[in-house]
């Protein structure tokens, strides 16, 4: 009896001694697992700290090319394709683009030929941008400037639809161009811009405009308002009653400095894709406009104006001291600017 509760007890304790191993390599297990799960937890926060980069798949919409265009060999540097950053062409993204700029000198017709243009259903002419100083400040502002207009990205009442066959603006002689007549030239060429030369023949009679847009800038004649261009005739016939004295001595001079400046702007821009047009021709012959529009690669149209002329008739009746003006410029080289004259 004794030796079987001997043996029970041995067992007993055989037992306990199993369970109270198993017991502590459980403890041995699970504080390893937490060890490695600590050590692995460490480097995942290492990674996150160090800065994961999650990359997307990057898919790339390929815009099929626009068409070549149907033109001579030397017509593609002057046929472009802009994408305004303001809204889409849509359906006109391969519809071809010519750029121009009108150089003129102010009351020699750059706006009343700027509005013929602007009646065309395809050209978008852009005024006297550079008339605003700190757009003409320095060659940079200036480029900029180009370059938002030449992207369709200029809004102004002239602007058209997403269609436009040729974009551009008027730009005086004495509005930064000259000054920066290298840098300017070289971005015409490297853009492919046309240039469209608007002159005056008869100097006197812009004098005379200049005079007389200078005195109602002041006088204010039509109801307190000053205009520059009229669209009546009668708002025209208040404007033309004012007849300006011109300084007879210093003409000469003036008239030669306007001339060399016209003739130095010319050689300046000799190399760009250039027309000449003279106002009397186009007031004299209409067709002109057929000719800028075969220029500017635009279907022909019938432009029209609503502009009325100012100053009509002889010279005579439009200048306060004709008399000194006509005996300073006889026997001179300007003096068929005193005999020269058109009824339109």
């Amino acid at each position: 009896m004794a030796d079987d509760l001997s043996s029970f007890a041995k067992d007993v304790l055989l037992v306990k001694s199993w369970k109270s191993s198993t017991f502590v390599w459980r403890l041995v297990v699970l504080t390893l697992a937490m060890v490695s799960g600590v050590y692995i937890c460490s480097i995942c926060l290492k990674q996150i700290g160090t800065g994961t980069k999650v990359r997307f798949l990057e898919i790339k919409v390929e815009q099929k090319p626009c068409p070549e265009p149907n033109i001579e060999p030397w017509e593609i540097p002057y046929v472009h394709y802009p994408k305004p950053k303001t809204y889409s062409r849509a359906e006109c993204a391969c519809h071809p683009v010519r750029y121009f700029v009108i150089l003129s000198m102010q009351r020699s017709g750059s706006g009343w030929f700027e509005t013929f243009l602007n009646s065309h259903d395809n050209i978008s002419s852009n005024g006297e941008i550079f008339s605003v100083k700190v757009r003409r400040s320095n060659i940079s502002t200036i480029t900029e400037t180009l370059d938002t207009i030449y992207n369709l990205d200029w809004l102004s009442s002239a602007s058209k639809n997403e269609c436009t066959t040729a974009v551009g603006l008027k730009w005086m002689l004495n509005q930064g161009l000259m000054q920066h007549h290298e840098q300017i030239a070289e971005y015409f060429r490297i853009h492919g811009v046309s240039l469209i030369f608007l002159f005056r023949r008869n100097l006197l009679r812009r004098m005379v405009s200049v005079l007389a847009n200078e005195y109602d800038k002041n006088a204010k004649l039509l109801n307190g308002t000053h205009k520059s261009h009229v669209h009546s005739p009668k708002e025209a016939e208040v404007l033309a009653n004012y007849k300006p004295i011109i300084n007879s001595t210093l003409l000469i001079a003036q008239l030669r400095q306007v001339n060399e400046t016209t003739t130095k702007a010319l050689e300046y821009f000799k190399s760009t894709r250039h027309i000449i047009l003279y106002y009397e021709d186009v007031v004299k012959n209409r067709t002109k406009l057929r000719d800028v529009q075969d220029f500017l690669k635009v279907p022909q149209m019938d432009l029209k104006s609503r502009q009325v002329k100012i100053h009509k008739g002889s010279l005579s009746s439009q200048i306060g001291n004709w008399n000194d003006v006509s005996k300073v410029l006889t026997g001179t080289p300007f003096e068929s600017f005193i005999r020269e004259d058109y009824r339109r």
